[in-house]
Parts: C-alpha cells; structure tokens; sequence
C-alpha cells in the first residue's frame, strides 16, 4: 500500500515534469530555424571553398617531383595548372613565388622570383640573373622556374605559390645537383695526366661508380683508375676526348648519372708524323693544333722550332687577335744532312705542349757520274735516310710523248717485277737512247704514296773504244764482212761506170785496135829520143 501510494505520489510529478521539459521544444526550434539555415549554408560554402583550395593545394603537393641536373647546365623546376584547371586563360592579376627550404629544418624559407600583381618582379641576389621564368608561358598555365646554369649549392626543395582571383596553386620541386670536375682545368693537354669527379647531392650512401666513354664501359684497370666516384687517366691521349658519363647508385637504389664533354689540346694527325722530300726541293714540316686557343679563352701562343740535338731553328709568336692554330717550318731546300728530328714545342697559355716530326730525305744514287755512255751498264740507287721499315720503292719511266706511253708502261711492268729482287735498285743492263728522259723512284707506305724523287739520264754517243770482252770476235767478224761488202759494191759500179763509156758500134773499135805505126816510124822516133837525151 505504501508503494503504491508512493508510486501514486511520484507518477503524477514525473508527468509533471517530462511535460516541463518538453514544452519548450517548439520555441526553440521556432528560433533556431535561422541560426541552424545559416550555419548550414555556411558549412556549404566552407566546403565549397575547401572543394577549390585544398584540392589545389594537395594537387599541387601530391605532384611533388625531383629534379636531378648537373652543375654547369641549366635545370627547369617544373609547375603547370591541370586542363580541368585550365578551363580558360589566366586573368592579368596573377602573382606567383618561388621560395627555397631551408637546408635545416630551423632556417625559414627565403624568397627566390616573385613576381606581383603589377607585374614587378624581385630575384634573389644570389640568384640573379640566373633564375627566370616565360611570360607567354604564365598566361598558359606554366608557372615554371629555369636556372641556368645551375650550381651546386642550389640543390634542395623549392615551392612555389601562384594566386590568381580567389584560388591558389602550389607546387613543390627538389632540386638535385650532380657535379662533374676537372682537375687540372681546360684545357686538358695530351699526356698530361688528369682527374674527373662525379658526385651529387644525395643523402643516401654511395655504393658503385661506373664510368662510361662515348656509350662504353670504362674497366678501371691500367691507364684508368677509379676511386671514391673518381676517375684518373694517367696519360690521356687524343683518342680519351669525347663524351664521359658518371653513373653514381646509392644505398636507396637511386641511380643518377651526368655527361662531361671532354675536350683535349694536342696536335692533329699521326703522333709522331714523318715527312718524305726528295733531295733539292722545299720541305713543310707540320705543326697544327686541334683546336683554336681562343676557344679556350687563350689569345697569347708562342711555337719554337728546334732540332733534337739542340741548334735553333725557328721561334715566333702570334699576336692576342691571331686565330692560326697551325706552325708549320718551312725549310726551302732540303739534303741528306737535313735529315732527322724536329722538335715542336707550342706554349698555350702556361702550358707547354710538343711534338717530333722526322724529316726523311729521298735521293737516287747513280753508278756512273755525268752523261752515260750508250751501252753501258747503269745502276739507279734509290735510298731514303731514317726508314720506318714499311717502305717501298716503284720506279717508273716519265715520258710525255703520247707514242711512247704503251713503252713506258711495260718498262715500267718489266721494272716493277725486277724491284721485287733488287729491292730500291734499279738496273740497266744496256743503256740505249730509249732509256734517256726522267726516272722517277716513288716511296709508299701502308696509307699510300709517301714521296717520290726525280733523276734526269743523259746518254752520249756510242761506244767504241772498249767493246766488251764477249762481243770482240763478233765485233771482228762484222767488220770484215762489211769491208767485204763493200768492196764488191765498189768492183761492180766500176764495172757500170766502164759500161756506160763505151761506143755504140763495136766494130770500128776493133778495127782501131788493129792500126799499128810502121816500122821507119819507129826508128826515127828513136833517133829523136836519144839525141834528146843527149843534149
């Protein structure tokens, strides 16, 4: 009965007091309509507004990329607006800034181009005037930033800010730098030895380098050396020039790699070249170098020609403005005694660069001094001072007549098959009048006709005097077989001769053979002869 009462008691407040608690409910939402519409419509807008900023904003940072150059050459950091983005070309009012992190978390961002709404534009000092970017490009979309060149200290992480009418675009790009140096510096002279280093920004570990010449693989054994992400040559030769690239992998597994043209100062053609002149004319002894000094930025070359056994020869200069890179020696006639090695030696700069050259002299020698004789034996002996040993010799026969061209062709033939015996000797057994003019001796090597030689032949009369030995019985023989002939010719025009004289009738020249004077005739013309003699 208590509880009851006690529930009787307690219901009727309890209804009391719920229906207190729920009467004010249609008041309130009478006077939160508005407030709650208008916190709707601004959360609608927030997340409007968040639709079109944050997404740029993450956009931008998810496109977050890492650019990797070499210092020296020029690096582009990369910032584009989508297409969707792009749905029309940018207003005027358009501002953009590139900052660059710090290289520690505790150093602020410092501003590199920033260009404003007006169109003013602020670089960094340090930056200046190498950091740029394209004003056509910017209306497109194209909020890149160029660096050129680019140096090591400009390696790290640069963002960029772009705000046109109400929306903002940010990119972030890191810059990696990989180095390549020379040491000594250009120019590089041949023989000289020289070391190429390659590293980069990379946090991570280094764990092989690899070096690559014209697109092949470098052993680092021998002349080349490798240690540490650097490469030795110790005598760099003209054939070392050409395009080196470094191939650096880290502890990451991150490959980077960078190309170094290398370019060396030295001397064109054979290293040590040898110049063929005949005997009696001019020789140039050659000296040119590969590339221009003032490519080097060197004006100022000296060359200074000399003998190995030390007499001076030649020293000149050229002038700041000369752009000849060739030094040639001309010596106006040559000999045997100008023979041998020349020595080259051309200053660029503070180096000193040199090269031999080997003059060799081509004479002919012949067995007999002055005009031949017809029918004498002849010796042409072709020699060369400081061979080679990869020389040969070719004699051949100069006529200018066009007759005698097929002649002067097979005796040519004939003599190249005998110089395969004699070797640069050329022989004639009977000197005749065919064999006079110019005989030429060439000398040619593996690459072809090195030099050639001219010796002019002068034959005299025939000789009589002193016939050989073998030939003198015939030589008798044929005389008296002409004598012989001769004197028949001689008995039978006597005979003709006396022919012709005699009469056209016989007989009254035999009738005048037979009258004889008579016999008193004969004494008085006696008498008349004795007293004669008498008297």
């Amino acid at each position: 009965m208590p509880r009851e009462t006690r529930k009787a008691s307690f219901g009727p407040d309890q209804t009391q007091t719920q229906v207190r608690r729920r009467s004010p409910l249609p008041l309130l939402d009478a006077t939160m309509r508005p407030v709650s519409l208008v916190l709707f419509l601004t959360f609608i807008l927030l997340a409007f507004n968040a639709g079109h900023i944050l997404p740029r904003v993450a956009e931008g940072e998810s496109r977050e990329q890492k650019v990797w150059a070499r210092a020296g050459s020029s690096a582009v950091l990369p910032c584009h607006l989508s297409p969707r983005q792009m749905s029309k070309q940018l207003p005027d009012k358009t501002s953009m800034l590139w900052k660059r992190h710090g290289r520690s978390a505790h150093q602020e961002p410092h501003m590199v181009l920033e260009v404003e709404y007006s169109g003013l534009r602020k670089t960094a000092l340090s930056m200046r005037p190498r950091v740029s970017v394209q004003d056509s490009a910017l209306r497109n979309g194209n909020f890149s930033l160029r660096i050129d060149p680019v140096r090591s200290e400009d390696a790290g992480l640069y963002e960029a800010w772009v705000a046109y009418n109400t929306q903002v675009q940010s990119c972030q790009v890191e810059l990696g730098v990989i180095t390549v140096t020379l040491s000594p510096p250009s120019p590089v002279v041949e023989n000289e030895p020289l070391l190429l280093s390659c590293n980069s920004s990379h946090r991570a570990s280094l764990v092989e380098t690899c070096w690559f010449h014209n697109g092949r693989l470098v052993p680092t054994s021998g002349i080349f050396c490798s240690l540490h992400g650097a490469l030795s040559i110790l005598r760099p030769a003209m054939s070392d020039a050409g395009s080196w690239r470094c191939q650096l992998r880290y502890s990451d597994n991150e490959i980077i790699s960078a190309t170094y043209n290398l370019q060396i100062l030295g001397f064109e053609g054979q290293i040590n070249p040898v110049v063929y002149a005949a005997a009696g004319s001019a020789a140039d002894l050659p000296c040119t170098l590969n590339y221009l000094p003032s490519a080097f930025g060197i004006n100022v070359v000296t060359a200074h020609w000399s003998r190995l056994a030390g007499r001076h020869l030649q020293n000149w200069g050229i002038s700041q403005n000369s752009s000849s890179r060739s030094f040639p020696l001309h010596l106006p006639a040559v000999g045997p005694g100008d023979a041998g090695q020349y020595h080259c030696a051309v200053s660029v700069g503070s180096k000193t660069i040199s090269r031999d050259v080997t003059l060799a002299v081509v004479t002919v020698t012949p067995s007999i001094q002055g005009p031949v004789s017809e029918g004498s034996r002849l010796l042409l002996i072709c020699s060369l001072t400081h061979p080679q040993g990869h020389e040969h010799f070719q004699w051949k026969h100069l006529d200018s007549a066009p007759t005698n061209s097929k002649m002067a062709v097979a005796t040519s033939r004939n003599l190249e098959d005998h110089r395969s015996q004699t070797g640069p000797t050329l022989e004639i057994p009977q000197v005749s009048q065919k064999d006079m003019g110019t005989w030429e001796c060439s000398v040619y090597g593996p690459q072809g006709r090195l030099g050639a030689v001219e010796y002019g032949l002068q034959i005299t009369g025939a000789q009589i005097s002193s016939p050989p030995t073998i030939f003198s019985g015939q030589a008798i023989f044929g005389l008296t077989l002409t004598l012989f002939l001769l004197l028949m010719v001689c008995v039978l025009a006597l005979a003709l001769q006396n022919r012709a004289r005699s009469p056209a009738f016989p007989a009254l020249e035999g009738m005048v053979a037979v009258t004889m004077p008579s016999k008193k005739e004969m004494e008085e013309s006696q008498k008349q002869k004795i007293q004669q003699t008498e008297c």
